[in-house]
Parts: structure tokens; sequence; C-alpha cells
């Protein structure tokens, strides 16, 4: 497939648009076997999947004029209100400044995905919105369905159409297939077998591996892509963001 070019836009070789060096070192497996890196294998992104996945996916839909980041998400997602939770923005779960517990309890995951959501509408907030930071997986995992309910699609495959083909990105997604999985590197053990390409995270393996906190697996250079793409902010040929939404994205905020 076509990939997209990222120009050099400074003069200096030491720029955004190629790979001056690429070695792998050590080992990505230990245990039961010593296996070597590779500058291949695929890695369990955990909470890279917060700006990767879900939070290029949101800014998608706002500079596609689906999502006004400063409306109530409970406009969007009818549920996800009552105890205070109405007025949420989509801007402040961004930032993690919409008062959510920082992870409800595992067992409210244990029952599959509907019946999690279900348990994370109902949620008390631990703030009021606006007044606290506090790091939130919750508040990623509504913004996974907000991507969800206004697309139309889970949160995998909008960001596989939306960000991941578009960018060359081939080897980045969630639920990795057979082959992704076998250059994947362990993380460790989940009733006595090793995960590789099963994501490690307790909630979003509960969600069946998709959710907007994490369950995203990529690779380096896959990685660097994405990478190119913020680095030339918005203004590169092939770019899944334009400049309007790359600065909106990546602004400073007070929090």
């Amino acid at each position: 497939p076509h990939l997209p070019s990222f120009p050099t836009r400074r003069s200096s070789d030491l720029d955004g648009d190629k790979v001056l060096y690429e070695r792998a070192f050590g080992d990505r497996q230990v245990e039961p076997e010593r296996i070597p890196m590779t500058v291949d294998t695929v890695f369990d992104m955990a909470s890279l999947t917060k700006p990767i996945a879900t939070a290029t996916s949101v800014m998608s839909l706002v500079q596609q004029g689906k999502v006004d980041l400063d409306q109530p998400v409970s406009s969007y997602l009818p549920e996800f209100s009552g105890n205070g939770k109405e007025e949420i923005t989509a801007r402040e779960l961004l930032l993690h400044v919409g008062g959510l517990i920082p992870d409800n309890a595992l067992k409210d995951y244990e029952n599959g995905p509907v019946e999690a959501w279900e348990r994370i509408c109902s949620l008390k907030m631990i703030a009021p919105r606006g007044e606290k930071f506090a790091y939130t997986d919750v508040g990623f995992i509504v913004l996974g369905k907000l991507v969800e309910r206004i697309s139309g699609v889970p949160l995998n495959e909008f960001a596989a159409d939306q960000i991941f083909r578009p960018l060359g990105m081939l080897e980045t997604g969630y639920l990795p297939d057979l082959e992704l999985q076998k250059r994947a590197a362990p993380t460790e053990q989940r009733d006595g077998e090793w995960m590789r390409g099963e994501v490690h995270d307790p909630r979003a393996y509960r969600l069946d591996g998709v959710a907007g906190h994490a369950g995203l697996f990529s690779t380096a250079s896959d990685l660097v892509r994405y990478g190119q793409m913020m680095l030339a902010a918005g203004k590169a040929e092939g770019s899944v963001l334009n400049e309007e939404t790359f600065h909106e994205m990546t602004k400073p905020h007070q929090v």
C-alpha cells in the first residue's frame, strides 16, 4: 500500500522524517526460555493506548465536526449521567480532570462489557469536574465508548480505518492476529499461562481486549510513523490530523 511521506521541515539531518539508528538489544522473553529482542517485536502498548488510539480517534471525530470537546459527554452518551456526571465534557476526560475515579473495582467487569458499562455509568464522582487532576482509566474507557457511539463502529475498527492504515501503521491495533502474536513480547502470567499478544490490563481483558485505556499493540517502527506525523504538526501530506486539530490536541492546559 501507498505510505504517506513526511517531508523534512528543517535543513538539519536530525529531523523527524527518517530513522537514523535502529537496533535491538537484550531479550524480549526470559522465561520459560530466553528469546532475543528483535526490531520487529510486537509490544503491549498499555496506557499508550490512551493518546495513540483513543485521543487521536476523538480528535478525528472533532476534525470531522462530529464531536465538540466542550459539550457534555452525556449529550452523546445519555446513559452517562447521574451523580453529577451529566456535565462532564470530553475535554475534561482527555485532560483527566472530569472528577472520575482512577479505576473502578475489577469485579465491575466480571460479567462482560455490557454490565461493565452499566457499572461505569452508575459511578459517583470523586471530585467536582474541572477542579482536580486524577489520572483515570475510567475516563478513557468512556472516551472509547464515545468513539464507538458516534462513529457507529467499535473503537478498534475506527482507529484502524482512520489512523493506523492511513499512516501505514500496518502492525498496530487491538487483538493482534496469530502472526503478530508470535512476535509479541510476553508480559506476565494469567492463570499459569504467559500473556503474549493478549492484553495485560485486567479491565481491558474483561472488555474483550478493546478499550479506550488499554489494549493496543504495536511495534517500534509503527510508533515512529505516528511520531513523524506529530512532529510534522499537521503539515505533512498523508497526516490524519490537520494543523488546526493538531494544535487543539497539543496545546497546553492548566490542570
